[in-house]
């Protein structure tokens, strides 16, 4: 993977971090650095889902995003109340 890819594979996963942080109800008390984390990983899952619904995946596909906000959006609930129940508040 290039350094652009790298940095486009950040900015990306910010972007569905923070989508996946909207469509949720109420306060996600974690730090944007884990949002980041959970919307790169979101990201690569929902690809990966949207290849397996038969979906295009190249270019911009509008279901490719939604599932990949989706997963994201699940990811940051999860990461959410695990980070809680630490009680560790950054």
């Amino acid at each position: 993977m290039t350094v652009t890819g790298i940095i486009t594979a950040i900015v990306f996963g910010l972007i569905i971090g923070a989508l996946a942080r909207l469509v949720l109800p109420g306060k996600q008390d974690i730090p944007i650095w884990l949002t980041i984390l959970v919307g790169i990983v979101g990201a690569f899952i929902g690809t990966f889902l949207a290849r397996a619904f038969g979906f295009r995946t190249a270019g911009f596909n509008i279901m490719e995003v939604i599932l990949q906000v989706v997963v994201a959006a699940i990811g940051v609930a999860i990461v959410a109340g695990v980070y809680g129940r630490r009680g560790i508040r950054h």
